[in-house]
């Protein structure tokens, strides 16, 4: 099995990796980390650091692409310690980072694209985070979104509280 973790260091992202090392022991990972260059985040959301949902350091593009690598060796560390084979794989953003996450999935050729709901740049919302449900209408492969840990509680809490008097 290969698998393309998407993988920004936020929460939920960190709960996609433990969980694809439950459910895919031993697999191949791909841990992909895109970003942009200070220019290019500026662009796009007229404030630094709002873009995809790395966040972004103060400086120049040569240290947004520090923080990537280190994001992404980062990610291979927790994927290694959660049981997958895992190599990095930074990527500068090439247009909609949904489509951008569609193509590094047939590049190396991956099984399944396994991402949490949102990352650092979305809002939190009961809902799945635009990349996420971008990359389920365009990806050509499995996909399985995974919700953070808070959301997952929040959710369980929410069905016990429906459930009728007696029924654990």
């Amino acid at each position: 099995m290969r698998i393309l973790v998407c993988y920004d260091g936020s929460a939920d992202a960190k709960a996609a990796v433990d969980r694809a090392g439950e459910l895919f022991p031993g697999s191949s990972a791909t841990i992909l980390v895109i970003w942009e260059t200070l220019l290019e985040s500026l662009a796009h959301t007229g404030t630094m650091g709002m873009g995809f949902g790395m966040i972004l350091p103060d400086g120049d593009s040569e240290a947004i692409e520090r923080a990537a690598i280190a994001t992404a060796q980062a990610g291979v560390a927790q994927a290694t310690a959660a049981g997958l084979i895992a190599e990095p794989r930074p990527m500068v953003r090439q247009g909609e980072v949904a489509m951008d996450i569609v193509a590094a999935a047939g590049a190396v050729q991956a099984d399944v694209i396994v991402m949490g709901t949102r990352g650092h740049g979305e809002v939190k919302s009961l809902v799945l985070g635009s990349v996420s449900t971008a990359v389920l209408h365009h990806a050509d492969r499995a996909v399985l979104v995974i919700p953070s840990q808070e959301l997952a509680h929040e959710r369980q809490a929410s069905e016990r509280d429906r459930l009728p008097a007696g029924v654990v």
